[in-house]
């Protein structure tokens, strides 16, 4: 089940990435990342009273505070960067190099240690990314916001690693508070989020689905290496390409196929790992 759960995140965040940036550049990207999570808060609490919690230690809601702080640096520059247009730049970078931090975390500080057909699953998946992505060099500006958006990702991930299984998701929910709160400032320094009630309702939506992939990425992070969960839920770049050919009949250039081919094979070695 960790790899299906895993691919499922992936789902969740290649639909959350494509839509947000949309948002963000339609309205004012900080309230649709504010909003985002207080729509990711609303589900981690639901789905927090539905699956039981035997043992919710203080160190766990700790850990998933900091997990958070992740999550909220790294909407606030993803989103950022995406309402400037620099998705082909952002996307790719924020991708490859969270997934990079997050394994050098995972072997280095909590002892995973992937098997050589998962090695190899890694090494293939980290180019594939950028591919599918149709990475390339850009602005500076746009860099900078994808390698701080890569911060934030290793650490929303790699910080609920240590959080215990019978805390449930109570982890996620008190990521979500520290988000919220993190975002807060910025929200209302830009003055209150005042967005059409349309929009404002798919920001929520949006939020509640990042949420969702979070909590498939716990779930499955506890079944496997955190090393191997981290590279199959960062597979999310493939997903809007994979929408865009199926739905809107869209080509895809070489570069594209070489990476999704690159990421199928990483797909299939990480599941066999």
């Amino acid at each position: 089940m960790g790899p299906l759960l895993a691919l499922a995140s992936a789902v969740c965040y290649g639909v959350v990435d494509f839509s947000g940036g949309i948002l963000s550049r339609r309205a004012s990207f900080t309230a649709v990342t504010f909003l985002g999570q207080v729509g990711g808060l609303a589900l981690a609490c639901v789905a927090a009273l539905l699956v039981p919690a035997d043992a919710v230690h203080p160190a766990d809601l700790l850990w998933g505070a900091l997990s958070g702080l992740g999550s909220g640096t790294a909407m606030h520059f993803l989103n950022r960067g995406l309402s400037r247009g620099a998705m082909t730049v952002v996307v790719p970078l924020s991708a490859v190099t969270g997934v990079a931090l997050s394994v050098l975390c995972g072997v280095l500080l909590l002892g995973d240690r992937p098997d050589p057909s998962a090695w190899l699953g890694i090494a293939l998946a980290v180019p594939a990314l950028w591919l599918v992505s149709g990475g390339r060099a850009g602005a500076a500006r746009g860099a900078g916001d994808g390698l701080l958006a890569s911060a934030g990702v290793a650490v929303q991930y790699v910080a609920l690693g240590p959080a215990g299984a019978g805390a449930g998701l109570w982890p996620v929910v008190a990521g979500r508070v520290a988000a919220v709160l993190l975002l807060l400032p910025t929200t209302l320094r830009h003055g209150p989020p005042r967005l059409p009630p349309r929009i404002a309702a798919q920001a929520l939506l949006v939020g509640a689905g990042a949420a969702l992939g979070l909590i498939l990425y716990l779930l499955a992070a506890q079944r496997q290496l955190l090393a191997v969960a981290v590279v199959l839920a960062s597979l999310y770049p493939a997903i809007p390409v994979i929408l865009g050919l199926a739905l809107l009949h869209e080509r895809i250039t070489a570069r594209q196929a070489a990476g999704l081919l690159g990421a199928a094979a990483a797909t299939v070695l990480l599941t066999l790992g």
